[in-house]
């Protein structure tokens, strides 16, 4: 069985956001993004996999633009499903622990 427990070390990074996979299948994948505040994760889709955010820890601004930008506040226990080959990213307020699932394969594209 695989486990993780993404809280329990905050695995932060000064240059950019980091991402750790701790478990990853043929069909599925789960990162977590740990954020410093101000941090970015930018505009980007997934072609062909659906992903969910789960939000562990602080806040920050999820945003999906589909033709039309739309955002949702993050604070822990929220939860937002970015849509197969829709644009979105990530804006941390403060300290900021998200979880992610991804259906694989997935495909990825920067905007």
């Amino acid at each position: 069985m695989q486990q993780a427990n993404v809280t329990a070390k905050k695995e932060l990074k000064d240059d950019a956001v980091n991402k750790v996979t701790y478990i990853k299948t043929e069909q599925l994948v789960s990162d977590t993004y740990y954020f410093k505040p101000g941090q970015v994760l930018d505009y980007h889709r997934h072609p062909t996999g659906e992903q969910i955010f789960f939000v562990h820890e602080g806040e920050g601004t999820y945003y999906t633009d589909d033709g039309k930008e739309e955002k949702t506040e993050l604070k822990a226990g929220v939860i937002v499903l970015a849509p197969k080959n829709v644009w979105h990213k990530i804006v941390a307020k403060s300290t900021l622990i998200v979880s992610q699932a991804t259906h694989q394969p997935a495909g990825f594209e920067k905007k």
